[in-house]
């Protein structure tokens, strides 16, 4: 190969490098697109006093609804205290079936053991509309339609999958070894487990409880069918205000909602490890 025709050689790697990168880029740019999209939707339209078809941008900028939504009668704060304290409740509740559920089924030889697992997935199988719809009329009969209690409960019904699943992952995690070792030293199987067991599944048990905050925070049919009108939470001012065509009370409505769920989720990446899930579902 001559001098003259180095440099060329050199160009058409350089093109052909180039052209190695454009589909991944087109692929980052579009994964980019779909993820932060509707987020940057959401704020344009959070700070729009004016916006219509078919003005690309907002062509008033304001912070009126943001006003209207945190007066007395936006009902915002008094929904985000709702959404809080239930989910609160539902991680509690949860979390009472689902450690010792988690214990028994990762350290108790249980007949089973799968269709058991299996059984946790049965509500996630059919449309959720159709679910909390039967549940609200068993509830009706009980009293609970209307009640914290009743949306706690509908909530939990979600939640469990996640809780019991990783809880059993959770406590399948923990080495057998440094039991058997307190065990082998005089110490009963309850201190074994509240000194052993229970704080090296801890982590996986923080991570089942934020997933099953996320999901009560979030969650929107059960509580339309359990709770409504007397329990309001945020998802459910985001539906109204997105019906009734009020886009910027929603997009508000929507960001003071991703604030609890963003915390939680890094909480999530602190807690949740990769050796409890890989024991996700054995």
């Amino acid at each position: 190969m001559t001098a003259a025709a180095l440099p060329a050689a050199g160009v058409r790697r350089g093109d052909m490098a180039w052209f190695a990168w454009l589909p991944r880029g087109l692929v980052l740019g579009l994964f980019a697109f779909a993820i932060f999209g509707p987020l940057a939707n959401m704020l344009l339209w959070a700070v729009a006093e004016v916006w219509y078809f078919p003005h690309k941008l907002p062509l008033e900028w304001g912070f009126d609804f943001w006003q209207r939504v945190f007066k007395p009668r936006g009902n915002a704060m008094l929904s985000l205290n709702n959404s809080i304290i239930i989910a609160l409740l539902t991680v509690v509740t949860s979390l009472t079936v689902a450690v010792p559920a988690g214990y028994a089924l990762a350290r108790g030889n249980l007949p089973w053991r799968g269709l058991i697992l299996v059984a946790f997935l049965v509500p996630q199988a059919f449309p959720a509309v159709a679910v909390h719809i039967n549940i609200a009329r068993i509830f009706y009969g009980f009293g609970l339609t209307g009640t914290f209690v009743g949306v706690v409960l509908v909530h939990t019904v979600q939640g469990l999958v996640f809780a019991v699943w990783i809880s059993t992952a959770a406590f399948s995690a923990v080495d057998r070894q440094l039991e058997e070792a307190a065990r082998n030293i005089g110490a009963t199987p309850l201190r074994t487990f509240m000194t052993i067991t229970l704080p090296l599944a801890m982590p996986g048990i923080m991570a089942s409880a934020v997933f099953v905050f996320l999901i009560s925070l979030d969650e929107f049919t059960g509580t339309f069918f359990v709770g409504v009108p007397d329990v309001i939470t945020m998802p459910l001012l985001l539906f109204n205000a997105s019906m009734e065509g009020n886009y910027q009370i929603a997009s508000i409505t929507a960001l003071i909602l991703l604030v609890p769920s963003v915390l939680f989720m890094l909480l999530i990446e602190r807690f949740l490890k990769a050796d409890v899930l890989a024991k996700v579902g054995s």
